[in-house]
C-alpha cells in the first residue's frame, strides 16, 4: 500500500529530474491543445452557422480540424516515444532494484495523467483567453464584417478533453508496450541506441531514389485537370517514402562508399568526420528525415498562405470581373438608358464608372480533343473534354476592347482563357473558318497566365457580323440535336455589365440601387452580383489562409521540438565521445571543431532536402492554386523565395538556440 502511495511521487520526481526534455514536450502539448480547442471553439460559434458568407470558412475549418487531429496524434506519439526512450535506463534501474512491472506501469499512468491534466488545463485556458482574438483574425482574413462578441463553448471544451484523453491513452499504451517487451538489462542499454538501421542499404537507397524521382516527376508534369488532387497526394506519399529511405539508408550507403575510398578516408580530418557522420546517421537518420519532412511542410504551407494573401484580389476579379452583371433578351434596348442611369448614380454616390459594357453573346458547351482544331457536340464526352465557347460579333469585340479590327466573311478571332488554340483554322460543328488572330485579352474573360491551365478553359470566337453569328449558332443547334433550331437561334443574351472605380467597401449602395433599376427593365432575365461573389470567394480563401497560419505555426513547433530532442540526444551521446577523443590525443579545439562540423552537416542536410522538395513541389502548388483561380506564377516564385529565406533564418536561429542545450550537456 505504501508503495502504491509512493508511485505518484516517483512519477512527479521523474518528470522534474528529466525537465530538460519534458519542458519542451509540455510546451508542445500546450500549443497542441490550444490549436485543437481553437478550431473546435470556432466551429461551435453560433456566428459561423448564422452567416451565409461564412459557410465556406466553416467548411475549411472542419477539414482543417480533421487534418489537425491526425497530425497531432502521430506527432505526440513520436514525441512521447522519445521521452520514454530517455527514461528507459531509469526504468530498467527501478526493475533491477525490485520494483515490479505492474508498479512501473502504474507510475507511468500517473505520469501521463499528470501530463494530460496540465496540458488540457493550460491549453484550454490559453484558448479561452485568445479565443476572441483568433476569431477576429479569422473574420479579418475572410473579410467578414461582423462584430465579434465574447464566446465560450462548453461543447468545444468537452470535445478537446475527449480527444486528448484518447491521444494520451495511446501514448501511455505505446510506452507500456515498449517497456513490457524488454528485459531490465536491455532497458539499461536501450537509451543509448538510435533508430534501427535498415539492412540491404543499397537496395533501400535505390528504392528511395526511385520514389523521390517518381514523386518529383508527378509534381513537375502534373496538369490542372480532374486528377490534380490525386496526383498531389501520390506525389507527397512518394516524396515522404523517398526521403525516409534516403536518410536512413542512402546517407549510410554513401558514407560507407567514402570510407572504402582510401585516398579520401585516410586523411586526419576526413577520417574523423566520416566516421562520426556514419555513427550519427545510423542513430539519427529517421529523426532527420522527420525534420526534412516537417521543414518541407512548413515551406509549402507558408508559401501557399503568403501567395494567396498577396494575390487575393487576382482571385476575386478572375471569377467576377464586374461588380454587377445583368442579362436581358438579345432584342432589349437597355443600353442608352443604362448609360444615363449610371451617370446619375455616379454623381449621387461619388463613384466613378470604370467600365459599362453591353454586348450580345451566346455561351455554348462544346467538345474538343487536345491536338484537334475541331469543336464537336459535347454529349457523351467526359467533363474534362467539355469546354465553354462564347460567340461574339466583331462590333461587340471592338466596343469591349476599344479596337477597330476588321474580318472577312470566313475569318474569326479566337481567344482562349487557357492554353493558346494554336491552329490557323477552326472547324466549329462543320463550319470552317480561318483564324486571323488570337487576341491577347478580352476583358470579361480573364486569361490564365499559366501553361498548366487547360482544364475547364473557355474559348471566345469573334465572328464578322450577325449573319456569321447565326451560322455558327445554327450549326451548334443541329449538331446537338436541338428540336427547334430556329427558335434557339433567337435565344441569345444581352449582357449589361458595370465596374466601378472606387473603394469596393463603398460600392454597395450604388450597386444595390443599380440592381433594383436593372431588374425593373423590360426583357430582364437574371442578375449576378460580383460584390457578393467576391465576398464568398474571400470567405473560402480566408478560411484557407487562417488554416495556413495555424498549421504554419504547428509545423514550426513540431520542427523546433524534434530539433531540440535531437540536440539533447546528441549531447548525451557525445559526453562519452569527448572522453574517447581526448584519450587518442585530440585537443579540445580539434574535438569541438570536428563535432561542430558533424552536427552542422547533420542538421542542415534536412534543410537542403526541404528546399529541393519545395522547388519540385512548387510546380504542383502552382496547379493547386490555379484550381482556386490564382495564375500569377511569378508572384508564387517570389513568395516561395522570400519564405525560404525567412525559414532558413528561423531554422538557423532555432539550431543556435537548441545547440546551447547540446553544449551544456556535453560540458557536464
Amino acid at each position: 500500500m505504501n508503495k502504491l502511495k509512493l508511485l505518484p511521487v516517483m512519477a512527479y520526481r521523474g518528470v522534474v529530474q528529466n525537465k530538460l526534455v519534458y519542458r519542451p514536450y509540455l510546451m508542445a502539448c500546450f500549443f497542441s491543445v490550444f490549436s485543437y480547442y481553437l478550431f473546435s471553439s470556432l466551429l461551435h460559434n453560433d456566428l459561423m452557422e448564422r452567416l451565409p458568407k461564412a459557410a465556406y470558412a466553416w467548411l475549411m475549418l472542419s477539414l482543417g480540424k480533421g487534418l489537425l487531429s491526425i497530425i497531432l496524434l502521430f506527432f505526440l506519439l513520436y514525441a512521447g516515444s522519445f521521452l520514454q526512450k530517455r527514461r528507459r535506463r531509469e526504468l530498467g534501474l527501478y526493475s533491477l532494484l525490485g520494483l515490479e512491472r505492474k508498479h512501473i506501469g502504474i507510475m507511468l499512468f500517473w505520469e501521463n495523467m499528470g501530463m494530460y491534466l496540465v496540458s488540457v488545463s493550460v491549453g484550454i485556458i490559453l484558448g479561452f483567453v485568445l479565443n476572441k482574438l483568433m476569431f477576429l483574425l479569422l473574420l479579418r482574413v475572410s473579410r467578414l464584417d461582423v462584430e465579434a462578441a465574447f464566446y465560450f463553448s462548453i461543447e468545444a471544451v468537452i470535445e478537446t478533453l475527449r480527444y486528448f484523453a484518447v491521444v494520451f491513452l495511446c501514448v501511455y499504451i505505446k510506452s507500456l508496450w515498449s517497456f513490457y517487451r524488454m528485459k531490465p538489462t536491455e532497458l539499461l542499454d536501450e537509451s543509448r541506441k538510435g533508430e534501427k538501421e535498415l539492412k540491404r542499404t543499397w537496395l533501400w537507397t535505390a528504392a528511395g531514389v526511385i520514389f523521390l524521382v517518381c514523386g518529383y516527376y508527378i509534381s513537375v508534369t502534373s496538369k490542372l485537370d480532374s486528377m490534380i488532387f490525386t496526383d498531389f497526394f501520390l506525389a507527397v506519399l512518394l516524396v515522404v517514402l523517398g526521403t525516409y529511405f534516403l536518410f536512413t539508408s542512402g546517407s549510410v550507403a554513401f558514407l560507407r562508399f567514402l570510407k572504402k575510398r582510401k585516398n579520401i578516408y585516410y586523411r586526419p580530418s576526413n577520417q574523423v568526420t566520416i566516421s562520426g557522420m556514419l555513427y550519427r546517421m545510423k542513430k539519427n537518420a529517421a529523426g532527420l528525415s522527420n525534420i526534412c519532412i516537417f521543414s518541407t511542410m512548413l515551406l509549402i504551407t507558408l508559401t501557399c498562405t503568403v501567395t494567396l494573401w498577396t494575390g487575393m484580389d487576382q482571385v476575386d476579379y478572375y471569377d467576377y470581373p464586374y461588380d454587377m452583371e445583368a442579362s436581358y433578351s438579345e432584342s432589349s434596348n437597355v443600353t442608352e438608358e443604362a448609360r444615363e442611369k449610371a451617370q446619375a448614380l455616379s454623381e449621387k454616390y461619388g463613384q466613378g464608372v470604370a467600365r459599362l459594357d453591353c454586348y450580345n453573346g451566346m455561351k455554348l458547351t462544346c467538345g474538343r480533343q487536345q491536338g484537334s482544331n475541331a469543336f464537336t457536340a459535347a454529349s457523351g464526352l467526359a467533363f474534362g473534354d467539355q469546354y465553354g465557347v462564347t460567340l461574339l460579333t466583331l462590333d461587340d469585340y471592338n466596343r469591349l476592347e476599344r479596337q477597330e479590327k476588321s474580318l472577312e466573311a470566313n475569318e474569326v478571332l479566337l481567344y482562349s482563357t487557357g492554353l493558346a488554340f494554336g491552329f490557323d483554322s477552326v472547324n466549329f460543328m462543320g463550319v470552317e473558318a480561318s483564324v486571323k488572330e488570337e487576341p491577347e485579352r478580352i476583358y470579361p474573360f480573364p486569361q490564365a497566365k499559366n501553361r498548366m491551365f487547360s482544364f475547364t478553359a473557355q474559348y471566345v470566337i469573334v465572328v464578322k457580323d450577325q449573319q456569321a453569328f447565326d451560322r455558327f449558332v445554327t450549326a451548334w443547334a443541329e449538331a446537338n440535336g436541338v428540336t427547334d433550331p430556329e427558335g434557339f437561334l433567337h435565344s441569345g443574351v444581352k449582357h449589361l455589365c458595370i465596374l466601378l472605380d472606387g473603394k469596393e467597401s463603398e460600392r454597395d449602395a450604388f450597386i444595390e440601387e443599380w440592381s433594383v433599376w436593372c431588374q425593373g427593365q423590360q426583357d430582364f432575365l437574371g442578375i449576378e452580383n460580383g460584390l457578393d461573389g467576391r465576398d464568398e470567394n474571400r470567405s473560402l480563401n480566408g478560411g484557407l489562409l487562417f488554416i495556413g497560419m495555424v498549421f504554419g505555426l504547428l509545423f514550426f513547433m513540431c520542427l523546433l521540438l524534434i530539433m531540440y530532442f535531437k540536440q539533447v540526444s546528441e549531447g548525451y551521446e557525445d559526453q562519452d565521445s569527448f572522453g574517447i577523443m581526448r584519450k587518442v590525443g585530440m585537443s579540445d579545439a580539434e574535438i569541438r571543431g570536428t563535432i561542430r562540423r558533424q552536427i552542422l552537416l547533420v542538421f542542415f542536410l534536412p534543410l537542403v532536402g526541404a528546399f529541393l522538395h519545395t522547388a519540385a513541389g512548387l510546380v504542383m502548388v502552382n496547379g493547386l492554386l490555379a484550381a482556386l483561380r490564382f495564375f500569377d506564377t511569378g508572384l508564387l516564385i517570389r513568395c516561395g523565395v522570400a519564405v525560404a529565406a525567412v525559414v532558413a533564418l528561423l531554422y538557423g536561429g532555432s539550431y543556435v538556440m537548441t545547440a546551447g542545450t547540446y553544449y551544456k550537456i556535453v560540458r557536464k
